[in-house]
C-alpha cells in the first residue's frame, strides 16, 4: 500500500518533461557506473563511464546527456548522472591496499570526500534516482540507510537496483526486506541479466 501511494504521488512529476534527469546513487563499488554503461551501450552503442575495482574510481559527477531509452512503445530521453560512491568514512589507507602510493592515495581520498559532498548536493538536480546496491552484500548498513534517508527526506522517486545477481551470494529478498517502501529489481549490469524488467520498472517509475 505504501509503494502504491508513493507511485500515485509521483505520477504527475514527470508530465511535460522532455528529458528526465536520472541519478545513480549507492555505496562504493556497487556497480553504478557499470549500470550506467549498460544503459548507455544498450541505446547508444557505447560505454560512457569509467569502471575500476579500486574504490572511489568515480570522484566527480559524470553526465551522459539525452540517452533515448525505449521499451516497447515507450520511449523517453534521459540524462544519466553517475555520482561518486557514498561513504561515511574515507581513509587514504584503503587505497594503499590497492597498490597506490601514499601521495596518490591521500589525493584520491581527498577527491573522494569532496565527491561525496557533491553527490549529496546533486540530489537537488535530479528528477529520480536509481539506488544501486550490491545484491551479495548485507543491505543493513549505515551508508545505505543514510542514502535512503536523504532521498526519503527530499521525496525523490526511487527505484532500488539490486546489482550483481549473477553472484552466488546474491539475495534480492534481503534487499526487499531492508527497504520495503521501494520497488526492488535485480540485475547483473556486467552480464546484462534482468535488464528487460529493469527498463519496465524504470518507465513505471516515471509513468511513461
Amino acid at each position: 500500500m505504501v509503494f502504491k501511494a508513493l507511485a500515485r504521488f509521483f505520477s504527475n512529476i514527470f508530465k511535460g518533461k522532455k528529458v528526465v534527469k536520472l541519478g545513480f546513487y549507492g555505496p562504493v563499488n556497487a556497480g553504478k557506473s557499470s549500470l550506467a554503461n549498460r544503459i548507455s551501450k544498450d541505446f547508444t552503442g557505447e560505454e560512457s563511464f569509467h569502471v575500476s575495482k579500486i574504490p572511489h574510481e568515480t570522484r566527480e559527477i559524470q553526465v551522459k546527456e539525452k540517452v533515448r531509452i525505449k521499451k516497447g512503445k515507450k520511449e523517453l530521453d534521459f540524462n544519466l548522472i553517475d555520482t561518486p560512491g557514498i561513504a561515511t568514512r574515507i581513509d587514504y589507507t584503503d587505497f594503499l591496499r590497492h597498490g597506490l602510493k601514499e601521495k596518490e592515495a591521500k589525493e584520491r581520498a581527498k577527491e573522494a570526500t569532496q565527491g561525496v559532498i557533491e553527490a549529496i548536493k546533486w540530489l537537488e538536480n535530479v528528477d529520480c534516482v536509481l539506488v544501486v546496491l550490491d545484491a551479495a552484500d548485507n543491505p543493513y548498513n549505515q551508508v545505505n540507510i543514510t542514502i535512503i534517508g536523504n532521498l526519503a527526506a527530499r521525496k525523490v522517486p526511487v527505484l532500488i537496483v539490486a546489482n550483481k545477481v549473477d553472484l552466488k551470494k546474491a539475495n534480492i529478498k534481503r534487499v526487499e526486506s531492508a527497504f520495503p517502501q521501494y520497488k526492488v529489481v535485480g540485475v547483473s549490469a556486467l552480464k546484462g541479466k534482468g535488464m528487460d524488467e529493469f527498463y519496465e520498472e524504470l518507465f513505471s517509475l516515471v509513468k511513461r
